[in-house]
């Protein structure tokens, strides 16, 4: 079970998409892949499910924030109790062999983070040491006890910034996927998420050796690629206003930049969530929206091939 998280620190870059079609073609293909929200606005989550079936069956105890605050409340529940299958692309993957399941996000995630920060410090070094691994860890450890072979991937839906929650994410993930628009904000932050996720790795590993003798597993999450999202083309390539940022943050980034790329298209993305299925099942056989799903089909087989699944 290999396990990504997908992040950028620009929000509107297209990460939900990514996600989302990702997690669905690779079903498709014959994976079983789990999705998890963590961005409290729950964008991948209404991708899949409405807000009122939310409202109605999630929203009170079966969310990724149900499950932060029963560790708060010291009644912990289990990342297995809470995730779900939602029914509209479950219906689209019957005759397939793989299969999606959801933890669902909410909207009171962000003061999840704060109840998180109260959890750090300690009357001494090696108690804040300890404090720090418990609260950065507790996603890593909870993935550990979901069994491994029921999913070949983990696909984390990260919110766009650093905070105590990403950062559960990026320790319990063995890669990291930046999606990015090619204009100069998206890529402009590509650096500082890069030195800040080094930043975090190194201080991690740090503290996993304790004072005491005691020791825990260090982490080495790699990232894999930068993928770029809204792509307008001219001439079967990028239109030239966008090829210079690609070119930029292929030269300067560190990370591998994806050869396939998504295409822009504001109708069939844009009407996805109200039909709960990603763009990419959608089955268009012709034209432009064939177009982009063969760009996201491009996407998901290099992806395969960077984390090492046969599909």
């Amino acid at each position: 079970m290999r396990t990504v998280s997908v992040i950028n620190y620009k929000g509107g870059v297209g990460k939900t998409t990514l996600t989302s079609n990702l997690a669905a073609e690779l079903a498709w293909r014959g994976l079983n892949v789990l999705m998890i929200d963590l961005d409290a606005q729950a964008s991948l989550t209404f991708s899949f499910i409405t807000p009122d079936d939310w409202s109605d069956n999630y929203a009170d105890t079966k969310t990724v924030k149900a499950w932060f605050d029963s560790i708060e409340q010291r009644n912990p529940i289990s990342l297995a109790d809470i995730v779900f299958t939602p029914n509209r692309i479950s219906n689209a993957l019957k005759y397939r062999d793989g299969g999606v399941d959801l933890i669902a996000s909410h909207l009171g995630l962000i003061n999840v983070d704060l109840d998180l920060a109260t959890k750090l410090g300690g009357a001494n070094l090696t108690q804040a040491k300890r404090n720090f691994l418990s609260v950065h860890s507790m996603l890593a450890t909870e993935l550990d006890e979901i069994d491994q072979d029921k999913y070949d991937l983990v696909l984390i839906d990260c919110p766009p910034n650093f905070n105590i929650v990403t950062k559960t994410a990026i320790i319990a993930s063995d890669y990291i996927l930046v999606p990015a628009r090619p204009d100069y904000l998206s890529t402009l932050g590509i650096d500082y998420l890069i030195r800040s996720t080094n930043t975090l790795i190194k201080e991690y590993n740090e503290f996993a050796e304790l004072d005491d003798g005691t020791s825990t597993t260090k982490i080495d999450p790699k990232f894999l690629y930068v993928v770029f999202t809204m792509i307008q083309e001219y001439g079967g390539q990028p239109i030239s206003a966008q090829r210079p940022f690609m070119a930029k943050t292929k030269r300067l980034s560190g990370i591998k930049v994806m050869d396939a790329y998504i295409k822009r298209n504001d109708t069939i993305f844009g009407d996805a969530p109200q039909f709960g299925l990603p763009t990419v099942l959608k089955g268009y056989s012709s034209g432009s929206h064939a177009s982009v799903v063969e760009g996201l089909e491009d996407v998901a087989k290099e992806f395969c091939i960077g984390i090492g699944i046969k599909i």
